[in-house]
């Protein structure tokens, strides 16, 4: 069988196709990211689904796209981990970007962009992928990502600079005691995912004008960035992947129209149309 993965930091979804483009299964795990997580731990988060363990043998192939993968060290780092797991398969690994543009843009040059747990952007020509630069991650890039947001919903938090409401929401959903944000963002896994789920307060609020600007400064930073800088900016079709571009569409397509950026789609997960993808070229 064939194995497709779209993996994020905080979650990876799995679908099983056999060797006519039949779906056998899905499934799903905890994120997987090679730039943050051990050897250890992504065997651990395979080895907890018992899908993926009783068929690990039966994969020839696995096709995996996903969120810190976009170097060759980071590459060929997951492949070494996966072909442990998947010992008779050959294993593919690409960035998520990659993913995205299967998914979006349906082979037509575009600017396709990620506002997940992280963010990031690229220029599809049609045939290739070209990208500003490198991401260096959550720490110095990802604007406009769950994780940036989350970071700022807590630092508006602890100096007082939200409203009455959603301060008081914000803590009773979310143990906001100062030792435990700095041991997990300073001593566990995966900090980037654990910031990124202080942000799920945004669509519970997300009539409200402070969630509103939040999410404006923060999309005009990334169009600022991650978009304007392309030389075609303004030209080609713009595609969005991702659970922030999905549930926030209509402020994106809003800071869009203030840079004449033509604004043309967000997908919440690129899953279905990746599976479409590899049906039709299957060998």
């Amino acid at each position: 069988m064939i194995i497709i993965a779209d993996g994020g930091s905080t979650k990876a979804d799995w679908v099983a196709l056999d060797l006519k483009g039949n779906e056998l299964f899905r499934t799903r795990t905890r994120g997987i990211n090679p730039e943050i997580l051990a050897e250890d731990l992504i065997r651990d988060r395979l080895s907890e689904n018992i899908e993926l363990m009783k068929f690990a043998s039966d994969v020839s192939q696995v096709h995996f796209y996903g969120a810190g993968c976009g170097t060759l060290k980071a590459k060929a780092f997951l492949k070494s981990v996966l072909s442990k797991t998947f010992v008779h398969a050959e294993i593919r690994v690409a960035e998520d970007m990659l993913a995205a543009v299967y998914a979006a843009s349906g082979g037509v040059e575009s600017i396709v962009c990620i506002l997940g747990t992280g963010s990031n952007s690229c220029y599809y020509d049609g045939e290739n992928i070209h990208q500003i630069c490198p991401s260096l991650g959550y720490m110095i890039m990802d604007e406009a990502s769950a994780n940036i947001f989350g970071r700022r919903l807590i630092r508006d938090y602890y100096y007082k600079q939200m409203p009455e409401n959603i301060y008081s929401d914000f803590g009773s959903k979310f143990n906001l005691n100062a030792d435990i944000i700095k041991e997990n963002i300073y001593k566990k896994e995966a900090p980037n995912a654990y910031l990124g789920e202080f942000s799920t307060i945004m669509f519970d609020h997300k009539d409200s004008d402070y969630i509103k600007e939040l999410l404006r400064e923060g999309f005009r930073e990334f169009y600022k960035y991650r978009v304007l800088t392309f030389e075609k900016a303004t030209q080609v079709p713009v595609y969005f992947i991702g659970s922030i571009a999905y549930y926030f569409s209509d402020l994106l397509k809003e800071i869009a129209e203030e840079n004449e950026i033509q604004y043309k789609e967000s997908i919440h997960r690129p899953i279905e149309k990746l599976i479409q993808y590899h049906q039709t070229h299957l060998k």
